[in-house]
């Protein structure tokens, strides 16, 4: 069977029917949600980063150097693990449409509306294309992983072409680690709201999804976007079944093939 396990904000693991461990946006050491920390992964097979930001580039350099696991990434993520001394053919830099294979695994890197912007080890900044990914983990398992995208209508398009099954969607923020990021006013909503997180999970005619980039999974937003998922429903549209998990929490997809 495929294992996914959650980690809190959009932090998640992968264990494929083959036993691959694939991590994605790995932010475990400075999340204060995780029961599981950096030191505590014994196997990494491939890590995934969708963008630079702090949750979600998170320990990447540190699994990298420990583990010796390969990195897909943007280009400026590679910038930034280059200058922090990981070697560059570890790496392998990609971009919307680019697919690649690392370590058996088929990734399929797809259109994100975002930012990615980090400060380098010389006190300059880079900026990059931010990404999503369709992981093809096991026969009849693609993962979307989201990126932080906000909603766009060509998340149609990529349900045409690739047909993911199951993923997660951001649709809150996680209040526990905001205060990191001090600024005048205040965030309304995550890059997506619960509505747009309902709508664009149905545009991508996902199986299940799993609503993320919380800490907290009592948050207001995770019972909003049932509701819209309900109203979509009673009006006889098809919506994903929807799993929330609470950071550590496993959930699996027994083998039909």
């Amino acid at each position: 069977m495929t294992r996914i396990r959650f980690f809190g904000v959009a932090a998640y693991q992968i264990v494929t029917s083959q036993g691959k461990h694939i991590l994605l946006d790995p932010f475990l050491d400075e999340n204060p949600g995780s029961p599981v920390k950096e030191k505590d992964l014994d196997r990494v097979d491939l890590i995934l980063v969708s963008h630079a930001a702090l949750d979600h580039l998170g320990d990447t350099e540190a699994l990298a150097r420990r583990t010796g696991a390969p990195v897909i990434c943007g280009g400026e993520v590679k910038a930034y693990l280059m200058a922090k001394g990981v070697p560059a053919e570890q790496i392998r830099a990609t971009t919307w449409g680019i697919a690649v294979e690392v370590a058996g695994i088929r990734v399929q890197p797809v259109e994100c509306h975002h930012w990615s912007q980090i400060r380098m080890p010389d006190g300059t900044f880079a900026s990059g294309v931010p990404m999503a990914f369709i992981v093809y983990a096991d026969p009849g398992v693609r993962f979307y992983h989201y990126g932080d995208t906000a909603i766009f209508s060509d998340l149609k398009l990529q349900a045409e072409l690739y047909a993911p099954t199951i993923g997660c969607i951001g649709i809150a923020n996680p209040l526990e680690i905001l205060h990191r990021f001090p600024m005048p006013g205040q965030m309304i909503t995550a890059e997506m709201s619960p509505k747009e997180g309902a709508l664009a999970a149905r545009w991508l005619r996902l199986e299940t999804v799993f609503p993320c980039h919380f800490i907290d999974p009592d948050c207001d937003e995770v019972g909003e976007f049932h509701m819209h998922l309900r109203e979509a429903a009673a009006k006889g549209e098809k919506v994903p079944q929807s799993v929330v998990l609470k950071p550590g929490d496993w959930y699996e997809i027994a083998d039909t093939h």
